[in-house]
């Protein structure tokens, strides 16, 4: 008797490519004795037209439980979606880019073949990538425990003057930011919300945090990197009033008083690769960077 096989199917069933590319999908992976899962949301969104055989499932993080991959077809959001589903039971995640850049996407649209090929073998590998650990304290009172695999962002709530932050590494006071907001990321992040901040991109294999403020008014306030075992603080004052993101998904209001502390999650989020391609290959593809002349001798 043929061993039943479970995979889960994570997409953004509002775009018309991403619908068309879950049916290629389904129908080879069924086609290799799969039982294909999807959740509730996603059936839901994909409406009367969703296919017929798959077995739906909550919408939780328990979604993946039992599952030997999570295929995900999608932009760097449905990405992260997905990592929401999978994180808790240890299935690595092998995304099909559909959305703009598709930094964390292992392959593109027309490599679908490729990718159920792969899956019918488990002919792929597991990468690890650090996730942040996140709580919120009123006091000796936790408000939120929360994680991220890009990044958390404080920002300023809405119509608000900026916010003051005192930045604290491994229980040692650094400096007082006045700012607009802070993201504290991984390396994974490195290339999303802390990018656009100003900070550097940091290599996915190496195990650091970045803090990263943003219009920040301080003689000292440069992006930083800080090592894995370090816990960064960040207490703000009375008068301030700002909103806490993970991953732009799990939110907080925070207001003056409240400390946010970061360290690094025991739990990684697994990515399943088909191949080892450099880091730099991809930085130099997703970003479109100008490398005409170098030599290969």
């Amino acid at each position: 008797m043929t061993e039943l096989r479970h995979a889960l199917l994570v997409l953004n069933p509002g775009r018309v490519e991403a619908r068309a590319a879950a049916l290629l999908v389904i129908s080879a992976l069924q086609t290799h004795g799969f039982q294909v899962r999807v959740a509730r949301d996603d059936v839901d969104a994909w409406g009367e037209s969703a296919p017929d055989g798959i077995e739906v499932v909550a919408a939780d993080e328990n979604a993946a439980d039992g599952t030997e991959i999570v295929v995900v077809l999608g932009g760097d959001g449905t990405i992260l979606r997905a990592a929401e589903r999978a994180r808790r039971s240890c299935v690595p995640l092998l995304t099909v880019n559909l959305g703009h850049v598709g930094f964390l996407a292992e392959a593109e649209f027309g490599d679908i073949d490729a990718v159920v090929e792969a899956i019918v073998h488990r002919d792929w590998h597991v990468e690890e990538r650090m996730a942040l650990d996140v709580r919120v304290f009123d006091g000796e009172e936790m408000l939120l425990r929360t994680w991220a695999l890009n990044e958390i962002s404080i920002e300023k709530a809405a119509g608000a003057r900026m916010i003051e932050v005192l930045v604290s590494i491994d229980g040692r006071p650094l400096s007082r930011w006045g700012c607009d907001g802070i993201v504290a990321a991984t390396p994974t992040g490195s290339t999303a919300y802390a990018f656009s901040g100003g900070g550097p991109v940091v290599w996915p294999d190496v195990e650091a945090m970045l803090l990263v403020p943003l219009s920040a008014h301080a003689l000292f306030a440069r992006p930083l990197v800080v090592g894995p075992s370090s816990l960064i603080c960040l207490d703000l004052s009375e008068e301030s009033n700002a909103w806490l993101g993970a991953d732009s998904r799990r939110t907080c209001e925070l207001r003056g008083g409240h400390r946010v502390e970061v360290r690094r999650d025991p739990s990684p989020v697994l990515l399943a690769r088909l191949v080892d391609a450099p880091f730099t290959d991809r930085l130099v593809a997703k970003f479109a960077l100008p490398v005409d002349g170098w030599r290969t001798s």
